[in-house]
């Protein structure tokens, strides 16, 4: 993930973003999501993504994204890179030895968050932009990227390990949860810069609150407690957990309370 949303691109979210209201999901938490459900949730946030970029205009894509210097299509490149990670990583010899990262784990402030990394990391998306060009390219190739990876992870072992580019060992099922973090958080971030609602699917927010609450906020119905509290729905406790909204100081000591996990998101 490359440069975060800065602080004066981010809306205060109660239940949604831009003060639009979205109504709570209604999808049955499942704590530790599995295989087959971050797959579900994979392709579910896909489909949503792509509905929303079918019915852009190329003038929606030259404006900016709150992850500068990103347009709004350089930022949509960004992501349709982040799913070809999975045909990347089990391209790469098996690798049957070392530590296994999770997925929190992958989120940890290195040098995959230095300027050259950043600066590579633009300037792919950068190039792709420029060769795809409109709103239909990119829709189409999100639906091919996506569905390979899916296809990819729903037929690998359930035990498959792989090996990232930035040199982590992982299981395939934490590596895709991190793809699921990659779409549906900035989906939140094309969502602020289009000024839309924003379209995180039930399924991908179970995979965010597993990876951020404590014991995936079993203790709490899913964060639903949490919610409660701050007076906001998943989305909006998943946009202040991972940065995307700006939180007053007694909501942040109360995020603090609950344990929550931070994850290093550029």
């Amino acid at each position: 993930m490359a440069v975060a949303a800065t602080a004066s691109s981010r809306d205060r979210f109660t239940c949604s973003l831009k003060g639009k209201r979205r109504p709570e999901i209604d999808v049955p938490y499942r704590a530790h999501v599995g295989q087959t459900a971050v797959a579900d949730a994979l392709a579910a946030e896909a489909a949503a993504l792509q509905g929303v970029v079918s019915g852009l205009t190329e003038t929606d894509l030259s404006g900016a994204s709150p992850c500068p210097p990103w347009m709004i299509g350089e930022l949509l490149c960004h992501v349709l890179i982040g799913a070809d990670r999975i045909s990347q990583a089990l391209s790469q010899p098996a690798h049957a030895s070392g530590p296994l990262i999770t997925a929190v784990q992958y989120y940890r402030p290195d040098k995959r968050f230095s300027a050259a990394t950043n600066a590579d990391r633009i300037e792919t998306a950068r190039t792709l932009a420029a060769r795809l060009g409109e709103p239909g390219a990119i829709a189409a190739e999100l639906d091919r990227r996506y569905r390979e990876s899916i296809e990819l992870l729903t037929t690998a072992p359930a035990d498959a390990a792989i090996r990232t580019r930035h040199g982590d060992r992982m299981l395939l099922t934490d590596f895709a949860r991190t793809r699921v973090v990659e779409l549906a958080v900035h989906g939140l971030d094309l969502a602020i810069g289009l000024d839309k609602r924003p379209w995180m699917t039930g399924s991908a927010a179970d995979v965010l609150i597993d990876l951020l609450l404590p014991d995936g906020g079993a203790d709490a119905c899913g964060g639903d407690q949490l919610c409660t509290r701050l007076k906001c729905d998943r989305v909006g406790l998943i946009a202040g957990l991972t940065g995307r909204a700006t939180l007053p100081a007694a909501e942040k000591q109360q995020l603090a309370a609950a344990g929550f996990t931070r994850l290093t998101l550029g």
